[in-house]
């Protein structure tokens, strides 16, 4: 059957657009032409609980109408819950490349400026104290997004397009978390404010050589195949001496990065302004890079109180964050009551396994003997693993058996999985510098692998950033006082 030539042309718009606004244009008219602009309309659906919405929405509406504050403050104050009616479904991301139902985007649109409208109004009997510790406890109980950024060597430069469209739609999450590369971007991340996002974006801005060969013997010896000098000099200068204190202070980002211990005894860590203020982000970057093998283990490295540089630590060495912990997301949770979950995932040996959406492949019919296939590999794999890391000798197999098994044990998505798709020339540029040309390339690719899931993304994080805006505005008016 012939597809409209009219619904090809803006299939073909779609997946060449610059921008979003030109994507999402073409994806409005899509949604039109192919009968799904009725279909966000009818807010009735057994996809979620449009009731229990519908009468939230009443209710905040009502208040508002009638400056009625205190009935606002409680309706909000314990009707604010993530995933209200399972507003979140993933099925209501698909229909539509546009939105959702619409009722789905009417409430949450009336719940930010309700907000947003106590947040910034005098309110009788609501002084600002009482505000600020009002929306703390209102931000505890409904939770926050975070965005992980996977390994991936070179081809990590794909998180750059992810943070950008992010970022240009008010959506990039306060808590930013990465392994490997995505360490190394997330502390640049880290040390850049909103204003200076742009500049960080231009890859004329920053130092690209962090690759230099040194050979078979030099990862003989343990010291590895490239260069670490290199990649040191490579990352201060793009990330500058900040501790992740400092980088908090500087621009309010939580930023987290997973390294891995090389000696027994030893769990992985999550370092961060709460577990390593005083650490150089530089240094945890560093280590949460270093691929065994390719380098050699970091000893990480924090100021004094004078700003002298040590070691922080001295008898441990750590490794590549993704080899035990690309994902951490449990432990975030414990941190910073994390609720939702956007994964960009650029591993090159995880990226084939994630369907065209970069989220776990589905189970269907056509795809049930690939799925059988995966599941059987994936188990027997790691019960073999398991057995060698256990009891296998010598050390050195014992050690890469062990690195096996957690590789194989990860959980490599999150709520919404973002990821690129890889051909045979993006492989041969993993250890390489990355030239102008191709971190442009795929900024642009990594946009354009976000916007899909930006409706998805504005309902499940769209409230908690109004609560982090309203509590940074009021902190400071509190300030001020």
């Amino acid at each position: 059957m012939l597809k409209d030539p009219k619904i090809n042309k803006f299939r073909k718009m779609l997946s060449e657009a610059p921008d979003y606004e030109s994507w999402k244009a073409a994806g409005l008219e899509l949604d039109f032409l192919e009968g799904n602009a009725e279909w966000k309309e009818d807010f009735a659906s057994d996809l979620y609980n449009y009731e229990l919405l519908y009468d939230r929405l009443t209710s905040i509406k009502q208040y508002r109408q009638q400056n009625d504050f205190d009935r606002l403050k409680r309706a909000l104050r314990e009707g604010l819950h993530h995933d209200l009616g399972n507003m979140g479904n993933p099925a209501l991301y698909t229909r539509s490349r546009i939105g959702t139902k619409h009722l789905i985007e009417e409430y949450i649109t009336q719940a930010c400026e309700a907000l947003d409208f106590l947040c910034d109004h005098p309110v009788p009997g609501f002084p600002v104290a009482e505000k600020l510790q009002f929306f703390r406890d209102t931000l505890t109980s409904y939770g926050r997004p975070t965005l992980l950024l996977s390994g991936g060597a070179s081809l990590g430069i794909f998180h750059f397009g992810v943070i950008k469209a992010l970022w240009e739609k008010g959506l990039l999450p306060q808590v930013i978390t990465g392994s490997s590369i995505g360490a190394i971007i997330a502390g640049m991340l880290g040390v850049h404010t909103d204003a200076e996002i742009p500049e960080m974006l231009v890859p004329e801005n920053h130092n690209l050589k962090a690759w230099k060969w040194r050979g078979l013997l030099s990862a003989m010896r343990g010291e590895g195949l490239m260069d670490q000098a290199q990649l040191r000099a490579c990352l201060r200068s793009n990330i500058g001496d900040y501790t992740f204190e400092e980088a908090y202070q500087r621009t309010g980002r939580s930023i987290n990065m997973s390294v891995s211990p090389v000696q027994a005894h030893q769990k992985a860590r999550l370092l961060s302004g709460y577990t390593s203020p005083y650490l150089m982000v530089w240094s945890g970057a560093l280590a949460s890079a270093a691929v065994p093998g390719i380098f050699p283990p970091v000893t990480l490295m924090k100021k004094d109180m004078y700003g002298q540089s040590l070691p922080y630590i001295p008898k441990l060495r750590f490794v590549d964050g993704s080899v035990v912990s690309d994902l951490p997301i449990d432990r975030l949770m414990h941190l910073y009551d994390v609720n939702f979950t956007i994964v960009s995932q650029t591993n090159p040996h995880v990226v084939p396994f994630l369907n065209e959406r970069g989220e776990d492949e589905k189970l269907s019919l056509a795809s049930l003997p690939w799925h059988l296939m995966k599941s059987e590999v994936q188990f027997h794999g790691q019960g073999v693993f398991d057995y060698l890391r256990k009891r296998a000798r010598p050390e050195l197999f014992r050690q890469i058996s062990g690195q096996m098994y957690t590789i194989m044990a990860q959980r490599y998505s999150g709520d919404v999985t973002i990821a690129p798709t890889y051909r045979f020339r993006h492989y041969r540029r993993m250890l390489a510098d990355p030239r102008p040309e191709f971190v442009r390339e795929m900024i642009l690719a990594g946009e354009r692998a976000t916007w899909p899931k930006i409706s998805m993304i504005q309902s499940h994080a769209r409230i908690s950033k109004t609560l982090e805006r309203c509590v940074r505005r009021l902190k400071q008016e509190n300030y001020r006082k």
